[in-house]
């Protein structure tokens, strides 16, 4: 079983928003950090942001910082990614991510969903 599920993907238009959310099952979710990467065919899996456990801690890329806002609700064992002012370069599958502690680094996160599309047209 999959411990994390994204979902909210979709096809929007450049402006556009959209809220991803990566629902976590069989692990402790509060006792996680949780991270959300892209993917591009042709590229590394690149990083977008990332929250501590208690959500007092956040960290994004330079290529999102003030359009995406990353969350959490521990009671609902839920982490979101609210993506506003969408452009066509954020086309990719979006992975969330569990790790011990919040970092850039991919290979610190432990768990991995299965990713969600999403695609922004000109």
């Amino acid at each position: 079983q999959v411990p994390l599920v994204e979902s909210g993907g979709g096809l929007v238009q450049a402006g556009d928003s959209l809220r991803l959310s990566c629902a976590a099952s069989g692990l402790t979710f509060s006792a996680y950090s949780m991270g959300w990467f892209r993917h591009t065919p042709g590229k590394e899996r690149e990083f977008i942001a990332t929250i501590n456990w208690s959500g007092g801690s956040t960290d994004y890329a330079d290529s999102v910082k003030g359009r995406f806002t990353i969350s959490r609700d521990n009671a609902k064992n839920t982490v979101y990614l609210e993506m506003n002012s969408l452009k066509p370069e954020d086309t990719a599958v979006y992975y969330c991510a569990a790790g011990n502690l919040p970092s850039r680094r991919k290979d610190w996160y432990n768990y991995w969903g299965q990713g969600t599309q999403v695609i922004v047209s000109s």
